[in-house]
């Protein structure tokens, strides 16, 4: 394995983007309705990364170690604090509990050359297990996994005590230096416990109820729960049936239920979820294409498939789903409605760009090693991408009108200290987050319904989650600015639903009851603050001169 950080990557190459000459060629349409917004946000981008908790990655923000050899962060003036690492929680953790034997740790700092780290414990019940009843002190023994690549710490990372891990400012420079001049949260948190299926449809549908099973393909899965109506919940991954790219085997399944692809339908507003490795046309420089195209990370060295088919959300509904992956008829065509049925891959979106089409709302899902899922990608690879998205939108005419949103599906399992309120219990054999079999207090803690429950709670969806990190990239976002409003993943869900008034999903959607992103934008002025660019360097995530 070569050192992370004797690897350079040019900022063009990272920065260069293919474009489709038949596509380009295409004329812009003009929308078919109206698209008239709340606010003076026309464009929502939502980059949605891949298993990250917000200590993992803003613990000790805005103070970096600042090594020499290494990208150097120092926080502006009056920069606000955030709820993150206490020196109490760096010396002295709860995490430290014998319990968790010999992972028991205290939080560590990994350098940037271990950006390359080992794949943690994401499922639905171990996270609740970690949480121990609010202690959060459980997190060796119920998610952790040892190992990374290089291990420098072999006392800590060769055990289970891996969990406790941290980058800083000197690692994820990008993402410090966008929360130095626009709004993050240090308060947001998955909708529900588990790993990135719930999470992908909790950020466009905030439901993961009406599992509609394909039992012929490999009967029952761990994946779902009865949810106590006759009905299925997800808690976990499978495979959305009818894709092409589906594994042979395994659980396959549907949802029933609207998205908020329904709803921007119905409205007439453009469109669409980009997901790299979706066009199975493309041939890559390794010669791999189709469902089996995969890319060798610059970063790391390792070979990892492109597109991961249980993250992406709207494939799992009839209504927006895009099963043989067809092409759009044209780059101008990226948004409306045609033969790919707002599906794409990410090089559509930089393609429509191109000749000045971005869609009202879109959604962004990297290639894999690109999209921070630790065990295939890391931050510095999950950099390259995020900035080569915000920089293209910050270089491009629709800068003014548009927010970008960096999300993630869920923690991976990694230590975060702030426990989140329960807004929804639920009492199943996966649930362990207050007690056996429970999640919260049965008769008082609320319980959301189904779409096809008739109004009655459904089990299966506890939550609030885990804390995860949440960025506002606008020239509207206010700057510097740490929002502590309770949200979570279905508040993207919201705000889009009001920015266009689409009205509520229903069925049980969490749209209903999650908490808004507004404290983080300043609409006060009548114009955007466009001197609020930043420009940055992919590599090393600082700002361009």
């Amino acid at each position: 394995m070569r050192s992370l950080l004797s690897i350079s990557v040019s900022a063009a190459m990272l920065m260069s983007v293919a474009i489709d000459p038949v596509l380009a060629a295409t004329p812009v349409q003009t929308p078919a309705a109206s698209t008239t917004t709340t606010t003076p946000i026309q464009h929502v981008v939502v980059i949605f990364g891949e298993n990250i908790s917000f200590d993992h990655y803003f613990g000790t923000y805005p103070k970096a170690l600042n090594p020499p050899g290494q990208p150097r962060f120092v926080a502006a003036s009056g920069t606000p604090a955030v709820n993150g690492l206490t020196p109490a929680l760096l010396t002295s953790n709860p995490n430290l509990n014998p319990a968790n034997g010999a992972g028991a740790a205290n939080p560590f700092r990994l350098n940037r050359n271990q950006a390359l780290t080992a794949d943690q414990n994401h499922g639905d019940t171990a996270e609740q297990q970690s949480f121990d009843h609010g202690l959060m002190d459980l997190f060796p023994v119920s998610t952790g996994n040892a190992g990374g690549t290089p291990i420098l710490f072999p006392t800590v990372t060769n055990t289970k005590g891996m969990v406790m891990g941290y980058f800083d400012g000197n690692t994820v420079t990008g993402l410090w230096n966008y929360a130095q001049h626009y709004a993050m949260s240090d308060n947001s948190y998955n909708t529900q416990f588990g790993p990135s299926t719930p999470g992908a449809l909790n950020v466009i549908s905030g439901q993961t109820n009406g599992v509609i099973a394909a039992t012929a393909v490999n009967g029952p899965s761990s994946a779902v729960i009865a949810d106590g109506q006759g009905g299925l919940t997800d808690i976990g991954d499978y495979d959305p049936l009818g894709d092409v790219c589906s594994s042979s085997t395994g659980y396959h399944a549907d949802l029933s239920g609207k998205n908020v692809g329904d709803l921007l339908n119905a409205a007439g507003v453009t469109w669409g979820w980009f997901h790299g490795g979706f066009d199975l046309t493309v041939t890559n420089p390794n010669g791999t294409t189709g469902c089996h195209r995969s890319t060798v990370s610059p970063i790391t060295g390792l070979t990892e498939a492109d597109y991961v088919q249980h993250h992406q959300p709207f494939q799992y509904y009839q209504t927006t789903k895009n099963p043989t992956h067809a092409r759009p008829t044209s780059a101008a065509n990226v948004g409306y409605s045609d033969a790919a049925n707002h599906q794409y891959d990410t090089h559509d979106f930089f393609d429509a760009l191109a000749v000045g089409n971005l869609p009202s709302v879109s959604y962004l899902k990297a290639q894999s090693f690109q999209d921070a899922h630790p065990g295939n990608s890391n931050p510095l690879d999950e950099q390259a991408f995020v900035v080569k998205v915000v920089n293209a939108l910050q270089q491009s005419a629709f800068w003014g009108t548009t927010a970008v949103i960096v999300a993630y599906d869920d923690s991976d399992g990694w230590y975060d200290h702030q426990m989140g309120p329960i807004v929804n219990g639920s009492f199943t054999t996966a649930d362990a987050l207050t007690g056996t079999n429970s999640c919260g207090t049965a008769g008082t803690t609320p319980v959301l319904p189904g779409p096809n429950s008739g109004g009655l709670p459904v089990q299966g969806r506890c939550g609030l989650g885990v804390r995860t990190p949440f960025l506002v990239i606008s020239s509207w976002a206010k700057p510097n600015f740490v929002d502590h409003t309770v949200t979570e993943q279905a508040s993207v869900v919201r705000f889009i639903e009001d920015n266009w008034n689409l009205g509520r999903i229903g069925g049980g959607s969490a749209d209903v009851r999650s908490g808004s992103i507004l404290n983080m934008f300043d609409f006060s002025g009548a114009a955007p603050n466009n001197s609020n660019q930043v420009i940055l360097d992919p590599v090393t995530g600082l700002l361009v001169p």
